[in-house]
């Protein structure tokens, strides 16, 4: 009853004008930086921190935090509808969504995205008000061993339930590794694979790999097949909103599994990419049509977009509570708070109780204005597609430049961009999957960086990985998902040569 009474006096701090127009502001703001490839919530939220500097903390941080919901609800508009994720965590959007846009449902997908990221924050947003304490203890438990467990699971959950074959999938993740694998060693200090150039020092930055694997690749396979949109033109109208609202419902337990990966991955802290991928595993995985997914399946849209943004809500847990940032985004605010003079951990609550309960309350608001602000603009986005593809093929170049400049305000990075694209395509054209090299290229180096440290606390020894029950149980459910994957495999290949042998006699 406390924390609801808290709850309800950040309400009536957030309701003035001057913070509801900064929440409005944020949100509009962050969507345009969701849909800017390359830019993303975190560089959004860095360039506008210097504004708030003068500003009152409570409505400063009411304005950054709405910055990263729009760019989270912003982030599925040009995964859907042109195959370029605008943010890293909207990659395993395309994979369905992109789809459902080009077969004319641009209008469902789009609606689908936006609501299971508005469920998911919600949630994220009620482990915040209801389970801080608990959680932030659970969060404490993960150490170099548990995180890469979960990142062997999530690379194990790929090679198991991907439809294409295994020695493909293998072969692009290995190469996504590779990939990783490039630049400045974290642990050591060394250079591996630089060779001479100097911007090869920060490696391969994943958002320029994604623009050019996506975005680039799919306008050189548009333009071989007669310069024009594949899909068909979609009418968007509240008919189609209502009727995606009243499908919804028959999801609820892929919204709930998805709600809870997010959460957890976004307070332990593995972040809003690993659990959209793992939410668009795991959906799949209990899916009774598993096949369908990667073709148009709505359920591999609300997946990712409910995990990512369950995620991304409750990284700002143990920032709040522990001063701990549970992603990138939630770093940036920590610099902010600060600067604000502000010292987050379990005083804050106590000593600041107007800032944090504020800047909870607008997370309720901020994700409700969201929702509304994007489904009101949903005919907008989608009518995109009419336009000739003569025309938006030279504007999306230009926007995947400026975002893939961005990143580093690096010429090279552009001509990275490109050399990817052509990458992309020739996987497109081979029918190599994407996905896994991409999961590598963003996953491969921190799943290094916690195996090395795990073998230094433990003197090298794999036991480590089983040393508690925690650790245990996600190592043997990664190891018992890879092998069954491959006995299945061996089974399949021997059903088709018996059925094979049984034809011929």
């Amino acid at each position: 009853m406390e924390d609801v009474s808290s709850l309800l006096h950040g309400f009536a701090i957030v309701m003035s004008w001057q913070n509801i127009g900064f929440m409005m502001i944020g949100i509009l703001l962050g969507i345009v930086v969701g849909v800017l490839p390359g830019l993303g919530g975190p560089n959004g939220v860095a360039i506008l921190l210097p504004l708030t500097f003068t500003m009152n903390p409570t409505s400063a941080i009411i304005l950054l935090s709405c910055i990263y919901w729009g760019a989270l609800f912003g982030g599925a508009i040009t995964s859907i509808l042109f195959n370029i994720p605008g943010e890293a965590h909207s990659v395993a959007t395309t994979f369905d969504g992109y789809p459902m846009a080009q077969q004319g449902n641009a209008g469902q997908a789009l609606t689908s995205a936006f609501t299971g990221s508005f469920i998911g924050a919600l949630f994220g947003v009620l482990v915040i008000t209801f389970l801080a304490p608990m959680v932030a203890k659970f969060a404490l438990r993960f150490g170099p061993p548990e995180f890469f467990a979960v990142y062997f699971l999530t690379f194990c959950s790929f090679i198991g339930m991907g439809k294409e074959p295994k020695a493909k999938i293998l072969i692009s993740m290995c190469l996504g590794f590779v990939l990783a694998a490039v630049g400045m060693d974290t642990v050591s200090g060394q250079l591996r694979m630089t060779f001479g150039i100097p911007v090869l020092l920060r490696g391969f930055d994943f958002l320029v790999a994604v623009i050019g694997l996506f975005g680039i690749s799919e306008i050189l396979m548009t333009m071989e097949e007669g310069l024009a949109f594949k899909g068909k033109k979609s009418a968007i109208d509240l008919k189609v909103v209502l009727k995606t609202w009243a499908s919804l419902p028959r999801y609820w337990l892929t919204l709930l599994r998805s709600s809870v990966i997010g959460c957890w991955l976004g307070i332990t802290p593995g972040g809003a990419t690993a659990a959209s991928f793992m939410g668009y595993g795991v959906a799949k995985r209990f899916s009774k049509d598993p096949e369908s997914f990667g073709t148009g399946n709505v359920e591999g849209v609300l997946a990712p977009e409910t995990a990512a943004h369950a995620a991304g809500t409750s990284a700002l847990l143990p920032m709040l509570a522990l001063g701990i940032p549970g992603s990138a985004t939630a770093a940036v605010l920590l610099g902010g708070l600060m600067i604000w003079g502000l010292q987050p951990g379990p005083l804050l609550f106590v000593e600041q109780k107007d800032f944090v309960w504020g800047l909870i309350a607008s997370m309720y608001l901020g994700n409700i204005a969201g929702l509304i602000i994007v489904l009101a603009t949903v005919p907008l986005f989608a009518a995109i597609l009419r336009i000739p593809f003569s025309i938006v093929a030279p504007t999306i170049l230009v926007v995947c430049a400026i975002g893939a400049y961005t990143v580093h305000n690096a010429q090279f990075d552009i001509w990275l961009m490109l050399i990817f694209g052509v990458v992309g395509y020739i996987f497109k054209k081979l029918q190599y999957p994407l996905a896994p090299m991409v999961l590598a290229l963003v996953l491969g180096d921190r799943a290094e960086d916690a195996f090395r440290q795990s073998m230094l606390a433990s003197k090298g020894t794999l036991g480590i990985f089983w040393s508690n029950g925690l650790v245990g149980t996600i190592m043997t459910l990664a190891v018992a998902g890879l092998v069954w994957s491959l006995v299945s495999t061996l089974l399949g290949h021997a059903k088709t040569r018996s059925r094979t042998k049984a034809g011929v006699a």
